[in-house]
């Protein structure tokens, strides 16, 4: 019974990742319209795409390999159920030119400063997955209880799977405080099929906020979907937020691409913190195209010319196959061959706020 019941679960698991990932797999009628406008240098008129790939089509990779890999454990590290957090309460504001930074987990970080308390792709449901039951879930709670978050004012919405657009905490939030949500293209249609208001830019749009103050969409390297055959109907964005202490950087998700969206970026700074993804890279011939590994993000800090650093989108949901504590540990050695302080670019625990210098 114990090993039907461990199988039965494989397969729940395995069904829910792929309805997420898995473009084949998902009848054409799930198919979605998220947005309508004239073709440019990464809309073709009916899907979005990187500038890199139609110059230089990527290798195909082969979805079906990556499932059967994860369904059979081959080459996927076991990450434990549970990691012990201690969660914090942030202040209710932060003044000034200070910055407060506190990683939440995932790709959840808040930012404090100039008296706004910012909200990067939050989640705190315990799956990120379509479905409350099955699918990739939390292995480290938030850093911040829900309860325990300042009101906030602004969210940066990086695209829209399942573990960066989470539909229920952004309802909350909405709920709750009626913050402002940026997004890049299409997404806002999702967001407001959830009830939840948006302001969708393409790629180097600006949003201004008051002054000295504003959001960019910029370009990164990645695709987007919420069942598979609606691939690519909105577009994936990071974001510079200019603050008048000094700018942030939040990549959202990314392959490293060639590289290019980061110059492009570093004309936006300079950037005080840029918050970059180093987790869920394994194995590197899936998803070299959409995540970064550690040496790719240093690669991508001294690109953006920025000050300091903050590691994120590791830890918190096992993705991929690469052991639970290997992101942290490939920052540091990468770091150590670039020659960069490690205490430049940190991969901190879960709710453990610090002052940006």
């Amino acid at each position: 019974m114990r090993t039907f019941l461990r199988r039965f679960g494989t397969g729940l698991l395995f069904l829910a990742v792929a309805l997420c990932f898995a473009p084949a797999l998902v009848p054409p009628f799930l198919d979605r319209i998220y947005y309508r406008g004239p073709a440019s240098d990464h809309f073709d008129g009916k899907h979005f795409f990187n500038p890199e790939d139609r110059a230089s089509p990527p290798r195909p990779v082969t979805p079906g390999r990556f499932f059967n890999r994860w369904a059979t454990g081959e080459g996927r590290a076991k990450w434990p159920d549970h990691v012990a957090v201690r969660p914090t309460v942030p202040p209710a504001r932060v003044a000034g030119q200070a910055m407060r930074v506190t990683w939440i987990g995932h790709s959840t970080v808040l930012v404090q400063s100039q008296g706004l308390n910012i909200l990067t792709d939050p989640i705190w449901s315990d799956r990120a997955s379509p479905f409350s039951f099955v699918g990739p879930k939390r292995v480290r709670a938030p850093g911040v209880r829900f309860e325990d978050l300042p009101k906030i004012d602004l969210v940066l919405v990086s695209h829209n799977h399942y573990d960066h657009m989470d539909l229920a905490t952004l309802k909350r939030l909405w709920e709750r405080d009626r913050p402002l949500v940026v997004t890049s293209l299409g997404n806002d249609t999702v967001l407001r099929g959830g009830g939840i208001p948006a302001a969708a830019l393409d790629w180097g749009a600006t949003r201004p906020l008051g002054p000295g103050i504003a959001v960019t969409v910029e370009r990164v390297h990645h695709w987007g979907s919420r069942w598979g055959t609606d691939r690519n109907r909105a577009l994936w964005s990071g974001f510079t937020v200019r603050l008048p202490g000094g700018n942030f950087f939040f990549a959202g998700d990314t392959g490293f691409g060639g590289g290019a969206w980061a110059s492009e970026a570093a004309k936006d700074g300079p950037y005080r913190l840029a918050i970059l993804p180093i987790g869920a890279y394994s194995p590197r011939d899936v998803m070299s195209g959409n995540h970064m590994d550690p040496d790719e993000a240093v690669e991508v800090f001294r690109r953006l010319g920025a000050r300091s650093a903050l590691g994120v989108h590791w830890g918190t949901f096992q993705l991929t196959f690469e052991s639970i504590g290997d992101p942290p540990r490939r920052l540091r050695a990468a770091l150590a061959r670039s020659g960069i302080p490690a205490n430049r670019f940190v991969a901190t625990e879960v709710g453990k706020g610090f002052e940006v210098p």
